[in-house]
């Protein structure tokens, strides 16, 4: 179950730009213990050890530094992040360079953790169920068996390739306290970014134009060039004075967030999702959580941070990333799969469906090669009749 929200974080008054709508996120009171910084990596492509003897490799362009304020320390804000000019290297030599952080979230210190930002998430959905048949049913094939889904692969797309989201950025009006923001394509949440403090928002702003973004928010920015302005209407007849004027507008924004969070960011957080501790540092844990894979509808992974224990928790940190609708089946068909053993006729019947069909469906979704040649030939056979 996830146990994530936005309480605590106020709505503001969504700006547009093309096809892009971001709506701010405010914080009453900052959360000062816990501050993020930005640790620059070069261009060339990244390969992680995720610690149980397989590898993540994907383009990383930065790292937050998570950082414990105790009482002892000074709180500091997350500006000064820079990127130094390279020596001269001369020739390259024909290959391609790579690095290799020992993990996705580390501590570097006793009070400091470096992790991946939006990598957690990724690395939880790349590897669900990636191990493959728990039993060895005859249809599976050998490789499926000694290797299950390795490697497995997927696509995102920069957000240099979103159309607008560099303008949006850059000409973005950052509100007093904003701790985050929600990335909207063709009003379809792309993205949710929340931060401890409205310094570390200020710094870490221009860092949302290298995030990763799914399909499916790669071709609403082709589709649909502008989003329309969600504006209010005062009651002329209720406003005689500037006290009046002010309490249609405190009127209309709290309409507004009321209606952006209950409609348009209700589904950000999937209840019947599943969570996964990664990392605790003091009083702050490190989550990455992935949804029910509901077909049809949002599906968001991402990764969080939480301030305190149990009910007085608070969202220090929350990234995250919308899949596409060929992922979401993908994610559906492996935990079907794994609810009924892999056993392909039970869980067949219980998606309503013959054995064959969930077969093709399967390779469909890019799965075909867990399945044995003569097994595949066969389902192939029995839908052509």
């Amino acid at each position: 179950m996830t146990r994530f929200s936005l309480e605590g974080l106020q709505t503001r008054p969504s700006q547009t730009w093309g096809g892009i709508r971001l709506v701010p996120l405010v914080r009453d009171e900052p959360i000062a213990e816990l501050r993020l910084n930005r640790r620059v990596y070069g261009d060339d492509p990244t390969v992680v050890d995720v610690g149980d003897g397989t590898y993540y490799t994907s383009y990383v362009p930065h790292a937050f530094v998570a950082t414990w304020m105790g009482e002892e320390d000074d709180a500091s804000a997350a500006y000064g992040t820079r990127l130094l000019e390279r020596e001269e290297r001369g020739l390259l030599p024909a290959c391609m360079p790579i690095r290799m952080p020992r993990r996705m979230a580390r501590r570097v210190s006793k009070n400091r953790l470096r992790f991946l930002p939006l990598h957690l998430a990724v690395e939880g959905y790349l590897a669900l169920h990636f191990g493959g048949p728990e039993i060895a049913w005859e249809e599976w094939s050998r490789r499926a068996i000694s290797s299950g889904m390795s490697p497995r692969v997927e696509e995102a797309y920069s957000g240099a390739h979103v159309r607008d989201l560099d303008d949006a950025l850059r000409i973005f009006e950052i509100h007093p306290g904003q701790c985050g923001v929600l990335i909207y394509v063709a009003d379809s949440l792309a993205s949710a970014f929340v931060v401890p403090h409205p310094d570390d928002y200020r710094a870490l702003h221009a860092t949302l134009i290298e995030d990763l973004y799914g399909e499916l928010i790669y071709q609403y920015g082709l589709l649909r060039p502008h989003v329309p302005s969600f504006g209010g209407r005062v009651d002329d007849a209720a406003v005689r004075s500037l006290a009046d004027l002010r309490k249609q507008a405190d009127r209309l924004q709290r309409e507004w967030a009321g209606f952006h969070d209950e409609v348009m960011a209700a589904r950000l957080f999937d209840d019947e999702g599943s969570t996964h501790l990664v990392q605790y540092l003091n009083e702050c844990e490190l989550y990455r959580f992935l949804p029910s894979f509901r077909l049809g509808q949002e599906n968001h992974i991402g990764e969080a941070i939480t301030v305190g224990r149990d009910e007085d928790a608070r969202l220090a940190y929350l990234k995250t990333f919308r899949l596409s609708e060929t992922q979401v089946r993908r994610g559906y068909l492996l935990s079907r799969l794994a609810a009924h053993d892999w056993h392909l006729g039970r869980t067949a019947e219980a998606l309503g469906q013959d054995e064959s069909a969930l077969g093709l469906r399967l390779e469909r979704a890019g799965f075909g090669y867990l399945l044995r040649q003569d097994v595949l030939d066969h389902y192939r056979a029995q839908a052509r009749r």
